[in-house]
C-alpha cells in the first residue's frame, strides 16, 4: 500500500468519527468528502479543497433554487447538471465539479430545503474536507533519497555515453546499443516529476533546486544526442578523434564531480587552438571527418556552458550542479 493509501483511510475514519460526534446526518458523507479532498502534494491538496468547496457552494445555491421552484423531481437533476457545470467551470472550480454533484445528489435524497438541511451538507463539507486538508498539510513523503537515485542514474549514464563515444572514436567498428542514454533520459524525466511533486510539498514558495538540476540535465541530454550524430559522422580514424576520444574520457570522470572546475573546458579550448592551426585537409574524406569533429567539438562546448550557467544561478549554500 502506498502512504496515500493509508492517509486516505485515516482521513476517512477521522471524519467520520467527527461527523457522528458532532450529530451530522449522514456522517458517512463526510469520509466520503475525506477520501476526495486527500491528495499527493501539499499544494496541490489546497488548491484541489479549495475547489471541491467552492463548487459545492455554488452547487448548492443553484439546486436550492431548482428544487424550492420545481421540486424534488429526477428531471431537476438534469436541468442542475446543465445550469450549473458550465458554472462552475466559469468560477474556475471544475476540479470540484464531482465533489458539488455528490452534495446536491444528497440535498435531493434528504428531499427538504432549509436552513437546517443546508447546513448540515455544508458542516459535511467543512469536515470532510477539512480533515483531507489537514492530512495533506500535516506530513508529505520526502523525496531526497529518490532524487539522490535519480541523479545518480543520470551521472552514471552520462558517464557511460561519453566512454562509448570515446571507445567509437577510437574504433569507429564499435557498436553500441544505447541502454545507458535511453536510462539516463528516464532518470532526467522522472526526476523532473518527483521534483515538481517536492516544490508543491512546500508551503513557502521557493526556486527547487532539483527541478533547475533535472532541467539542465535534460538540456545537456538534448547536447549529447547531438554529439552522437556528429560523431557517427566521423567514420576515419584521425589522429583528431583520439584528442577528443582522450578528451570524453576525461569527462566521463568529471560528470561525477560535485563542481565545475573548468578543466575540460580547458582542454577543449586547446584542442581547437590545435585545430585552428592544422593544415587544411588533404582529401575529402578526412574533410568531412574534420568538419564532424569540428561540430562535436561546438557542441561539446554548449554542453559545458549549460552546466556552467545553471551553477552560476545557484547560491553558494546550495548544491552546486556537476559538470
Amino acid at each position: 500500500m502506498g502512504f496515500r493509501v493509508i492517509k486516505t483511510a485515516v482521513a476517512a475514519l477521522t471524519a467520520i468519527y467527527a461527523a457522528i460526534l458532532l450529530q451530522v446526518d449522514n456522517p458517512l458523507s463526510a469520509g466520503i468528502l475525506a477520501i476526495m479532498g486527500v491528495d499527493t502534494t501539499r499544494w496541490r491538496g489546497l488548491r484541489t479543497v479549495f475547489a471541491r468547496f467552492g463548487a459545492s457552494l455554488v452547487g448548492l445555491a443553484v439546486a436550492s433554487l431548482l428544487f424550492y421552484f420545481c421540486g424534488f423531481h429526477i428531471w431537476v437533476l438534469s436541468v442542475y447538471i446543465l445550469i450549473a457545470f458550465p458554472l462552475i467551470a466559469r468560477f474556475g472550480f471544475k476540479e470540484g465539479v464531482v465533489t458539488g454533484a455528490v452534495v446536491v445528489f444528497h440535498l435531493f435524497s434528504s428531499g427538504e430545503i432549509g436552513a437546517k438541511t443546508i447546513g448540515n451538507e455544508v458542516l459535511l463539507l467543512l469536515i470532510g474536507l477539512g480533515w483531507a486538508t489537514f492530512f495533506n498539510l500535516v506530513y508529505m513523503p520526502k523525496e531526497g533519497k529518490t532524487l539522490e537515485a535519480l541523479r545518480r542514474t543520470t551521472e552514471e549514464g552520462f558517464a557511460a555515453v561519453f566512454g562509448e563515444l570515446a571507445r567509437f572514436l577510437r574504433d569507429p567498428g564499435t557498436v553500441w546499443s544505447g541502454d545507458e542514454m535511453l536510462k539516463a533520459e528516464a532518470a532526467i524525466e522522472e526526476g523532473i516529476v518527483v521534483a515538481k511533486r517536492t516544490r508543491e510539498n512546500r508551503l513557502i514558495p521557493q526556486t527547487e533546486p532539483w527541478l533547475l538540476y533535472f532541467h539542465m540535465r535534460r538540456q545537456q541530454l538534448d547536447s549529447i544526442q547531438l554529439m552522437m550524430e556528429s560523431v557517427a559522422l566521423a567514420s576515419q580514424r584521425v589522429p583528431q578523434a583520439l584528442d577528443i576520444a582522450r578528451l570524453f574520457d576525461g569527462l566521463a570522470e568529471d560528470v561525477r564531480s560535485e563542481f565545475y572546475e573548468g578543466k575540460t573546458e580547458l582542454r577543449l579550448d586547446k584542442l581547437e587552438a590545435e585545430f585552428r592551426g592544422m593544415p587544411l585537409p588533404a582529401t575529402r574524406d578526412e574533410f568531412e571527418t574534420r568538419a564532424a569533429l569540428f561540430q562535436l567539438c561546438r557542441e561539446l562546448r554548449r554542453f559545458l556552458s549549460i552546466a556552467k550557467r545553471e551553477k552560476k544561478r545557484r547560491s553558494s549554500s546550495s548544491r552546486q550542479v556537476i559538470e
